[in-house]
C-alpha cells in the first residue's frame, strides 16, 4: 500500500509587492498554521518517509515547518520546479517517479493543481485551503501504478477545522 498526503502551501505574504510570485514567503498566519498541521499529523502517528516540495519559497517554507516537526524521523526532502503551479497531470507524474521503497509521501504544492488532482482521483473538493492536508491510500506496491482505480480516501484536515478527527 502507498500513502500520499497532498499539502497546499500555508498562507503567503503579499507585504512585498515587488517580489515575484515564486519568491513570496509565508505570512505570519502561514508560519503559525504549518507547524500546527504537522503536529496534528504527528499526534495521529502519520509520518512522511519523503517530502517532495515545489521550489517556490512559500511551499519550501511550509515543507520546512513540517520537517522541523518530523526531524527525528529523518525523512528525505526534495525540492523541484516541476511542482511550481503544476497541473494535476504533472503532479501525478512527479509522484509516480517516487522510489517504491517509500511507503508514505508528502507533496507540497499549489492550487489549482492540487485540488484538481484530488478531484481526478475520485474525491470531490471545491478548494484545498492553505496549509490543508488531503490524503489518499493506494492499493498497489509501485508508485507508477497509482491512479483513480486504486485510490481511496484517507484523511482531510485544515487549520480552521475545529474538530480534527483521529485518522
Amino acid at each position: 500500500m502507498k500513502k500520499l498526503l497532498l499539502v497546499r502551501h500555508a498562507k503567503s505574504s503579499w507585504d512585498h509587492p515587488l517580489l515575484s510570485d515564486h519568491q513570496r514567503p509565508l505570512a505570519a498566519r502561514g508560519e503559525r498554521d504549518a507547524p500546527r498541521m504537522a503536529k496534528r499529523l504527528l499526534g495521529n502517528r502519520i509520518f512522511p518517509e519523503k517530502i517532495l516540495s515545489s521550489d517556490a519559497v512559500r511551499a519550501v517554507q511550509t515543507a520546512e515547518r513540517f520537517l522541523e516537526e518530523f526531524a527525528r524521523l529523518e525523512p528525505e526532502f526534495e525540492k523541484t520546479g516541476a511542482l511550481y503551479h503544476a497541473t494535476s497531470g504533472n503532479i501525478l507524474n512527479c509522484i509516480r517517479q517516487t522510489p517504491d521503497r517509500i511507503a508514505c509521501l508528502f507533496v507540497f504544492g499549489h492550487n489549482p493543481g492540487l485540488t484538481d488532482l484530488i478531484n481526478s482521483l475520485g474525491e470531490r473538493l471545491d478548494n484545498l485551503p492553505t496549509a490543508a492536508v488531503f490524503g489518499f491510500q493506494f492499493l498497489c506496491s509501485r508508485w507508477e501504478e497509482i491512479g483513480r482505480k486504486n485510490a481511496s480516501f484517507w484523511l482531510y484536515d485544515f487549520p480552521k477545522n475545529q474538530s480534527p478527527k483521529i485518522f
